[in-house]
């Protein structure tokens, strides 16, 4: 087999801060490679660097060669002709790589007929058969907008699989699914290491595990520990491998719910949300109480985001929700399930916190301390949205809203782009700080045994039916 990916003495930072530091690895044509890491350990980074394509305010040194290409200094034509063709990725971000307002059937059928060269009426036809086999059928003529942030990352996938390019780099391919979708997803993947190369970023240790092949650890930029997945897997040697596999939810402890009565915060009756001809679900009725914490899971598209925004007025609605106490816009907020949605990407992230501690006469010693409990280093704050990973965003998302002392706050799959050391402790302080504060949480998550573990009581939409439900 010959090198298809040759990455020596990598080292990527911002200013003085290291990203990823000294970092070598080579993948042959037809191996499957796994890299698994915490959140902000430069995995995505790593990825833009083999595409040749990272943010340009970031500082690069070593070498990156693809088919042997040197895509760090490769100029963005000699880049493009290998996109596609020879190496395609799937980013962690869907609304990235969609276009917001084009049809999803047309982009992946663009896929097929600029890349691939197929006919237009083959090219729909492809298309099609492309969404049906992702359970998309029903959808294929909404925008991205329409659709909840599991779905878009099907048609990410959808279309980065359409090319059919031998170098397949997929960053965090299934964060945001339910378990079925994540299992499809895996199989698909199987598929792309059988007929070419596979390059996986993950913090899921089942996806490494269910993927095989070969696996590399990273831990603040810097390798941990390499070699076959399913013996790393089963006898890691390092601290922070067996910390990150014995972080998994089912692990935790659960924590103490409450069971006295709430007050009554919200009550929702005859709930009915469409989404263009689709219904969500029908004449749904429940209440959160003041201070309750609750969990709602569901499978993707299930409209377990549309039922959070209805509750915070940005979605329209059949049926009633009453607030019991008058609150102030900014005393009901939301962690977007993809946090770029929710930040201007043309001034300092500093820059963004610092008009919230104004604006809201915010104590800067409170900021500190929440900041710190997140795990936010200060110099992180120097730089833009694009330049942090999905998971340090994330948790940057929390710190804005925390700081406000929301009394509803919906947190739409908050931990789904955290790795599990990080999710374990930044899910404990979101519960923690909002029952200091007593703020009625609905904590959104595919992952029941997450919910189960730290909320009051948990809805899963799936039970429910078109007929008349109460939760």
């Amino acid at each position: 087999m010959s090198q298809c990916i040759a990455i020596e003495h990598l080292s990527i930072y911002a200013q003085d801060t290291y990203i990823v530091e000294d970092l070598s690895l080579n993948l042959e044509q037809g191996e499957t490679l796994t890299i698994l890491g915490e959140t902000g350990a430069g995995k995505s980074l790593l990825a833009q660097a083999i595409m040749g394509d990272l943010p340009p305010a970031l500082k690069v040194t070593g070498n990156v060669l693809v088919n042997g290409v040197d895509m760090l200094r490769a100029n963005r034509r000699e880049c493009e002709q290998l996109w596609g063709r020879d190496i395609v990725m799937l980013p962690q971000e869907p609304w990235h790589s969609l276009s917001p307002m084009m049809k999803i059937r047309q982009q992946v059928a663009e896929v097929f007929r600029f890349t691939l060269g197929n006919g237009a009426r083959e090219a729909q036809k492809s298309a099609k058969t492309q969404l049906d086999n992702l359970a998309l059928k029903d959808d294929s003529d909404k925008v991205p907008s329409q659709l909840s942030g599991g779905m878009a990352q099907r048609v990410a996938f959808a279309c980065a699989s359409a090319t059919n390019a031998p170098l397949f780099l997929a960053d965090e391919p299934t964060k945001g699914l339910d378990a079925g979708r994540k299992h499809h997803i895996i199989e698909q993947l199987k598929q792309k290491a059988n007929d070419g190369t596979l390059l996986t970023i993950t913090h899921d240790v089942s996806v490494a595990e269910a993927l095989g092949g070969k696996c590399m650890v990273l831990k603040n930029g810097k390798l941990v520990e390499t070699g076959d997945t399913r013996k790393i897997l089963s006898s890691p040697s390092s601290n922070y491998t067996k910390a990150l596999i014995a972080s998994a939810p089912q692990h935790w402890t659960a924590t103490t719910k409450k069971t006295h009565r709430f007050a009554p915060l919200v009550s929702v009756n005859d709930l009915t949300i469409m989404r263009g001809n689709r219904t969500l679900f029908t004449d749904l009725s429940f209440s959160l109480g003041e201070g309750e914490i609750v969990g709602l899971c569901g499978d993707s598209g299930s409209g377990k985001t549309s039922l959070g925004d209805a509750l915070l007025g940005l979605l329209p609605y059949q049926g009633n929700i009453a607030f019991h106490t008058l609150l102030h816009r900014y005393q009901t907020l939301k962690l977007y399930q993809d946090p770029p949605s929710s930040f201007a990407d043309h001034t300092t992230l500093k820059s963004l916190i610092d008009d919230v501690i104004k604006l809201h006469k915010v104590s800067k010693k409170r900021a500190d301390l929440l900041s710190s409990q997140l795990g936010l280093n200060q110099r992180l704050f120097e730089r833009s949205a694009s330049e942090v990973s999905g998971g340090e965003l994330q948790r940057i998302a929390l710190l804005r809203a925390l700081l406000l002392k929301p009394k509803l706050l919906i947190a739409d799959e908050p931990t789904s782009r955290l790795d599990p050391i990080t999710s374990k402790a930044i899910t404990h302080l979101l519960v923690d700080q909002c029952r200091e504060e007593n703020c009625t949480v609905l904590f959104i998550s595919h992952d029941r045994t997450q919910l189960e573990k730290v909320c009051d009581r948990v809805i899963d939409l799936q039970s429910l039916t078109t007929s008349k439900a109460v939760i």
